[in-house]
């Protein structure tokens, strides 16, 4: 039973511009300029973040002529999701248990 979730994971998606970011590639695949064009961000800025998420494995991207597309990976989202739900089902069990460590 899995108790823990990938703290790194959440620390990347806990950014809200990364967030939005995410948000907006789980609607469709966008090129950095769409991105810059739908966060209002600068384009320097949304490099940096789309670096983040591209080595934390949430983002992939695609070179297309002179611009890179990015693409959210699902099964990452997934992954963390299953962790929520792992948390949340070991939660639940202690609560119905009524597990509680006795103070010393």
């Amino acid at each position: 039973m899995m108790t823990s979730v990938d703290t790194e994971l959440i620390r990347v998606l806990g950014d809200p511009l990364r967030l939005q970011i995410v948000t907006l590639l789980a609607r469709e695949t966008l090129c950095t300029t769409h991105l810059v064009e739908e966060t209002g961000a600068k384009q320097t800025n949304l490099s940096n973040h789309l670096r983040v998420l591209r080595e934390a494995g949430v983002v992939e991207s695609e070179p297309c002529g002179r611009f890179t597309y990015y693409k959210l990976r699902p099964d990452v989202i997934d992954q963390l999701a299953g962790q929520f739900a792992d948390l949340a089902r070991t939660a639940r069990d202690t609560a119905e248990a009524n597990v509680k460590r006795a103070c010393p």
